[in-house]
């Protein structure tokens, strides 16, 4: 009997040790749910309803930024309402709340938004940019090119982690000052740039010369057909494996994304 109690405290002392580091990892990861008094409160979802609330919070932009955030990465944040309250939380006076918004834009907007996330590019936050490169990389427009060049500038964009993501976004754009501007890019110093430099260069001219700058200006000059074996744009995505409290039960998995072209970017355009 004696030994069976002790197999019962043994298993109710694993499940709380469980639960604290669930509870820990929660806070560490900011997923903790205000209010919560129980471990299973810990990971209950806030409702639409909280996240809604929260995101036009006049006095609290803590929770501005957390209902906007919820849901830009929600699967129905495309609802025109969500889509309105992005567009305004995008000019927001808290970074946090302008760099949420900028993704919901991001992951739901059209490139009529365009216009706003161009005004983010160039936000003095430096994470509000970060989002704002990653948003082009998803939305397609010409109007964007010139700001993307100009962002790729180390000069005008000191943000090693801004201009590795508008090397990227520029993949998109079949453009002969795309390809000159991302073949001088080599010159940029910093590994990350030069490769997302690299992967656009491939995507555009299915030309592979490595990280040498001279080939790539040799070949650029003598082809007639920069774009003839041109791949499709695809933008990177979040992905990742379970960690281990995520094999837990009830614990949701990743929030992986599937890659896909960006929005706006037709057969036409390609």
């Amino acid at each position: 009997m004696q030994d069976a109690r002790f197999k019962l405290i043994r298993i109710f002392s694993g499940l709380s040790l469980v639960g604290a580091c669930m509870v820990l990892c929660a806070c560490s990861t900011g997923e903790l749910k205000p209010g919560a008094k129980s471990i299973l409160d810990v990971f209950q979802e806030p409702t639409v309803t909280d996240a809604a609330v929260w995101s036009i919070d006049p006095y609290d932009p803590d929770k501005r930024y957390r209902g906007t955030l919820l849901l830009a990465n929600a699967p129905f944040g495309n609802e025109p309402v969500y889509i309105r309250m992005f567009a305004d939380n995008a000019r927001d006076e808290d970074p946090g709340v302008r760099s949420a918004a900028t993704r919901g834009l991001a992951n739901h907007g059209t490139s009529e938004h365009i216009p706003i996330i161009l005004e983010r590019l160039k936000d003095t936050d430096t994470l509000v940019r970060i989002e704002a490169a990653r948003a082009l990389q998803r939305l397609h427009s010409p109007a964007a090119v010139g700001p993307l060049l100009d962002s790729l500038d180390a000069n005008k964009e000191p943000e090693v982690e801004v201009r590795a993501e508008v090397a990227d976004a520029l993949g998109q754009y079949a453009e002969n000052r795309v390809v000159d501007r991302l073949i001088q890019t080599f010159e940029d110093e910093n590994l990350s740039v030069n490769r997302t430099t690299l992967k656009s260069l491939k995507t555009l001219t299915g030309q592979d010369f490595g990280f040498d700058r001279a080939l790539w200006s040799d070949w650029n000059k003598s082809s007639k057909s920069t774009f003839a074996a041109r791949g499709v744009y695809m933008y990177p995505v979040f992905s990742r494996g379970k960690t281990w409290y995520e094999y837990v039960p009830f614990v949701p998995p990743p929030p992986n994304e599937s890659s896909s072209t960006p929005a706006g970017l037709t057969p036409t355009s390609q």
